[in-house]
């Protein structure tokens, strides 16, 4: 008996929406990665590679609509092709997951795209000044008073990072760090006599699409200690979604970490005193 359903429903013919569906989520997959690998690697302007990368999403919305019908028909007329239909649906949601939860962020993150730890006066962009003059990508100027006070109200942790180290060792110690996250440095200046004021250019990565986001880095020298005040401004688009905030985060994590974890240095105090024990 079980034979004869079998047989029975073999010869029931595949559902034409099934496999519709199942070639947009496939032509969907590939225009999604082939839209990612030319917005990373420069091959078009953002926007333009940007819209090829939509156009995927909105095949992969469309493969569910038509999905959903198949379903509805193969309900009906008992067709083939539910598991034709699965798989489509598996490989929307795969496509859609990602972007639906940036919409997310979107909605609840400030519109903002340029986070620093000095809002009254942020380490300014000077060599990397040159490389967002182009139409579409935000100004070398800092954003104002308006993104400082919505940072101030979304991101309160981000303050100016107070070392007990001197100025030149904050500097080693942060472009140890810059290098170590293969940030494409443009400029670097170390915080030599008379003022002893360092600066760190350089450019970041979003993890997937590849967005260049401007990083720099000031170092003050602050008493016997230092100060280390970062900047991290998104080239495009006028919210980050919440990514320069978090590489400002991290970034004063890890300096902090660096800086405690490193073998202290006896001060020229501490080996006279030292020296005259013996």
């Amino acid at each position: 008996m079980a034979r004869r359903f079998s047989s029975a429903y073999q010869s029931e013919p595949m559902s034409s929406l099934a496999l519709w569906a199942r070639r947009l989520a496939v032509f969907s997959a590939i225009a999604a990665v082939v839209s990612i690998i030319v917005v990373r690697f420069g091959f078009l302007e953002v926007k333009p590679a940007l819209m090829t990368f939509f156009g995927a999403l909105g095949l992969a919305g469309l493969s569910i609509l038509v999905a959903l019908a198949g379903f509805a028909a193969i309900w009906q007329n008992g067709s083939r092709g539910m598991s034709v239909i699965l798989i489509a649906l598996l490989l929307d949601a795969a496509i859609l997951a990602y972007p639906g939860y940036l919409a997310y962020q979107y909605r609840k993150l400030p519109k903002i795209h340029d986070i620093t730890t000095d809002p009254i006066d942020p380490p300014r962009f000077e060599a990397l000044a040159r490389l967002r003059t182009g139409e579409d990508t935000n100004s070398a100027v800092y954003a104002g008073l308006y993104s400082a006070e919505q940072q101030r109200v979304a991101y309160p942790d981000i303050e100016p990072v107070e070392l007990e180290v001197p100025v030149q060792r904050a500097y080693e110690v942060t472009l140890a760090l810059v290098n170590k996250r293969k940030w494409l440095v443009i400029d670097e200046r170390p915080p030599l006599p008379p003022r002893r004021i360092g600066r760190i250019e350089a450019v970041a990565r979003t993890p997937i699409m590849g967005f260049r986001e401007d990083v720099s880095i000031r170092f003050l020298p602050d008493g016997e200690g230092s100060r280390v005040d970062i900047r991290s401004s998104s080239r495009y688009f006028e919210g980050d979604l919440g990514s320069n905030a978090a590489r400002v985060t991290k970034l004063i994590e890890d300096i902090n970490t660096a800086v405690d974890n490193a073998p202290k240095k006896a001060t020229p105090a501490a080996k006279a005193a030292v020296k005259g024990k013996k």
